[in-house]
């Protein structure tokens, strides 16, 4: 089996070497099941992140790193890596560690004929939230409860990144966001189409190095257009 991981980043310089210390024994074990490319799209960065990708990354594992000329934003980064993936299974981690890279090792074992998509949870009954402003899960549980509502779904968590999926979901699950908000975005489409989702119960945590790049005026504002944009579908289909 292809397993495309990509890792969108933007001004994670200091976040990097972490990065590498953590996700490279990760890779190393993957191997064992799988061939693996690794898919980093530098969104703009105006620090040293280029750089240090190309340092702690292209040498022992077949490594993409793509450069927006400008920050297009998560959503954008996304598109980007998906069109670049080659993978039978494909996984979108976060660059700053906030969920450990180790976790892609059981939530791809979750992948079968029954299972499209796992996405990490925790906001699900078993998941965890370590020191991480109250706002922010706040946030997250509150959004994540309005999609389960719309989709009818017992999905606790929308919102998160960190996911493996088969190809076929990438490759029929368009989104328009190019921000934050394609994370659900997408997740709510692949419900609509029938695709199984499962959650992996798993500990958010505060990143410990740089600092986060939501604007989270920005991210309400997407999701209220979006809420809305999926209750008038659904009243328009009723009519």
């Amino acid at each position: 089996m292809n397993l495309s991981i990509i890792v969108p980043c933007y001004n994670e310089e200091q976040e990097i070497p972490n990065l590498a210390t953590q996700l490279n024994p990760v890779i190393e074990q993957l191997k064992e099941d799988y061939n693996v490319e690794l898919i980093f799209v530098d969104d703009g960065s105006t620090d040293q992140t280029n750089q240090l990708l190309h340092e702690h990354f292209d040498s022992k594992t077949k490594t993409k790193i793509i450069k927006h000329e400008k920050n297009k934003n998560l959503g954008a980064a996304m598109r980007t890596g998906f069109a670049h993936a080659t993978g039978d299974y494909i996984a979108t981690i976060d660059s700053d560690c906030t969920y450990n890279p180790r976790l892609l090792i059981p939530m791809l074992q979750m992948l079968d004929k029954d299972t499209d998509i796992v996405t990490v949870s925790p906001y699900h009954p078993e998941g965890k939230v370590e020191n991480v402003p109250g706002y922010r899960v706040f946030l997250g549980k509150s959004i994540s409860s309005i999609y389960r509502l719309i989709t009818k779904k017992k999905i606790h968590t929308f919102t998160a990144l960190f996911r493996v999926q088969k190809r076929e979901v990438i490759e029929n699950v368009p989104f328009q966001s190019d921000t934050f908000l394609a994370t659900a975005e997408m997740l709510v489409y692949s419900l609509m189409k029938g695709y199984k989702v499962k959650e992996f119960p798993a500990t958010l945590t505060i990143r410990k190095f740089g600092s986060s790049k939501m604007k989270f005026l920005q991210v309400i504002r997407s999701h209220q257009k979006f809420v809305f944009k999926l209750l008038k579908s659904k009243i328009k289909k009723k009519s």
